[in-house]
């Protein structure tokens, strides 16, 4: 509920790895973001701290992240942010900085793509319903009696 989700900007640095798991797909990979300033002594852009993210991704965003992403492409990713600290018998400490990847994309801003949809396992059919009658009566008819025709209401499918 209270997590923290980033967007980050960065290019793929390790090639996308996919797992069959119980829980369904699941596919991993590194991204590279370097920040970049503007260097007024040389008057140029120049690159800062890279920051190393692992990526983590599910279910179909996983396949279609690994059917889509090479090392080196640049790409845009947001999810939730995972800090993680471990610290093993006889080593050093280390942390890490995993995102859930909630969406994936090429950045637009630096390349061109072409989207195709994902294929979808055909669905089974749905039984034919009969289409509701929608249209009324005209409103100057009337009975023998003169008195107005009493409408019963068709019901409606809902699909």
């Amino acid at each position: 509920m209270n997590e923290t989700m980033v967007c980050v900007v960065g290019n793929v640095a390790t090639r996308p790895v996919y797992r069959e798991m119980a829980s369904g797909p699941a596919a991993r990979f590194r991204i590279a973001v370097t920040s970049r300033y503007w260097d007024r002594e040389k008057s140029a852009w120049a690159d800062g701290h890279t920051n190393f993210f692992t990526v983590w991704a599910n279910r179909q965003l996983a396949t279609n992240a690994a059917a889509s992403l090479s090392v080196g492409e640049p790409v845009i990713v947001q999810g939730r942010l995972k800090v993680r600290s471990e610290t093993r018998e006889g080593q050093q400490g280390w942390m890490s900085a995993d995102i859930d990847a909630v969406s994936i994309g090429h950045d637009l801003a630096r390349g061109t793509a072409a989207f195709r949809r994902a294929q979808r396992p055909e669905r089974a059919p749905t039984p034919e319903r009969p289409e509701p009658n929608w249209e009324s009566e005209p409103e100057n008819s009337a009975t023998a009696d003169g008195t107005a025709p009493q409408q019963h209401p068709e019901p409606a499918a809902v699909t």
